[in-house]
């Protein structure tokens, strides 16, 4: 029995992950399709789609459903999606912001205000924690790619912000309207990059302890969960004891 038990559990959680990793793919392509409506479908003429394309390659994406997406749009098909922004406040305080794609406003507000509701939060208006974030482009490169300081040197050659550097990897953030230039710059000196997109990045934070943190995360997981919801940003801050104990 105990061995049914375990290759239960490990059925259980590859079923889990091939869900996520699904929805995650969904959301990348629909980025894409949305991308490749609004310009050219050409992601070198189509800063947009381009970066698009480059987060969906970072996260695994088969070149099949990518090229599947951009026919999407090609060819006229899907629907029609609108951009939305959300803002509210999560458990103890936290800012959330929620970015979506739709084609039904009405459903999609229902549902993220019905799940801050459930998970200790509330719904704000727009504006109402945006002013705590700064809109910023973020370059991620594996820690491999060079030590500290030459990854430093090329950011600044490359006309980015600042760079932090950890065992984790390269963080280089820059202005979101530089970001096309700063990232083609970078991945002449350093190569491609793991990740290139835009973030909010927080100007203030809450600090939480590990109930906090467990309450955030339920809300979190709850929005990601949306098949609407394509990115969930918040402002909390933790301990390394904490993050630990998740």
């Amino acid at each position: 029995m105990a061995g049914h038990s375990k290759w239960a559990n490990i059925q259980h959680r590859k079923n889990r992950q091939d869900s996520v990793r699904a929805k995650l793919f969904s959301k990348l392509s629909k980025e894409i399709t949305v991308a490749a409506k609004m310009g050219d479908p050409d992601p070198d003429k189509n800063p947009r789609l381009r970066l698009a394309v480059k987060e969906a390659k970072a996260n695994s994406m088969p070149k099949d459903n990518i090229e599947r997406a951009i026919k999407k749009a090609q060819g006229g098909e899907g629907d029609n999606y609108e951009e939305i922004r959300y803002e509210g406040y999560g458990p103890d305080g936290v800012a959330v912001i929620v970015e979506a794609m739709t084609d039904n406003r009405n459903r999609t507000a229902s549902n993220v205000r019905s799940l801050f509701t459930k998970h200790g939060g509330n719904l704000g208006e727009t504006g109402s924690v945006a002013f705590m974030f700064e809109r910023k482009g973020e370059i991620r490169y594996p820690a491999a790619v060079g030590d500290a300081d030459s990854v430093m040197m090329a950011a600044i050659e490359a006309g980015a912000e600042d760079a932090e550097s950890s065992e984790d990897g390269h963080v280089i953030l820059c202005a979101d309207t530089d970001l096309g230039e700063v990232a083609a710059a970078l991945e002449a000196q350093l190569g491609e990059s793991e990740s290139t997109r835009l973030i909010w990045q927080p100007g203030t934070t809450t600090e939480l302890d590990l109930e906090g943190m467990q309450k955030l995360m339920k809300l979190v997981d709850a929005l990601e969960d949306d098949d609407d919801v394509q990115r969930v940003t918040t402002n909390f801050e933790a301990s390394d004891e904490v993050l630990a104990q998740l």
